[in-house]
């Protein structure tokens, strides 16, 4: 566990060849939880889920890296959502995830933040209540996801971290990556120039 309060834990499993973040989000109280990224090595990660009371799945984007146990989580019973932008990238899914709505975990409420721009259908997940904002490749320690790629776009991802993320969040929020280490608003915010200056 990785971090908790009165009715919340979260849990980080660092899964696979590119070591991506699988999170955890569980409500104390009903022991029911989500699990952000199905990425890799399914075996584990639905030990995990049964372990831990996971019963849907939402993904950050389409990526093949963050996807690979999605066929097995859904074999298993277990609802995978998606934004309909990256959908096309998944094998396959159950649901799509709208922007700006709530997501339910037992008496958590997770709120989609659709953050184009690493992919078009990229999408952060914001704990309500929490310092917790889970930014898949979005937003990451020193800066944006890579856009360097069919799907990237470099002004759309500076646009997302500026306007969605930056420009709705408080300082003291935590992100926590596709991949590494967590991070702070406070810490992140005043290199945004440098990022965009530099391109990357």
């Amino acid at each position: 566990m990785v971090w908790s309060d009165a009715t919340a834990e979260v849990h980080r499993f660092v899964v696979g060849p590119f070591e991506n973040n699988v999170y955890v989000v569980r409500c104390r109280r009903t022991g029911v939880a989500t699990l952000l990224d199905a990425a890799n090595e399914h075996d584990r990660l639905l030990r995990v889920a049964k372990d831990l009371g996971v019963t849907s799945v939402l993904e950050t984007h389409g990526h093949w890296d963050h996807i690979q146990a999605v066929e097995q989580v859904r074999e298993a019973g277990i609802d995978v959502w998606v934004r309909a932008e990256d959908a096309a990238m998944l094998p396959s899914y159950d649901h799509l995830l709208d922007d700006d709505v709530v997501h339910h975990v037992g008496d958590l409420r997770l709120r989609t933040v659709h953050t184009p721009g690493h992919t078009p259908g990229s999408i952060s997940f914001a704990l309500e209540g929490t310092p917790m904002l889970f930014t898949g490749d979005t937003l990451f320690p020193g800066g944006p996801g890579n856009t360097a790629t069919a799907e990237g776009d470099f002004a759309q991802i500076i646009a997302s971290i500026e306007e969605r993320i930056f420009g709705a969040f408080e300082a003291d929020t935590t992100i926590w990556p596709g991949h590494g280490a967590p991070s702070t608003l406070a810490v992140e915010r005043p290199h945004l120039d440098e990022w965009i200056a530099r391109g990357w």
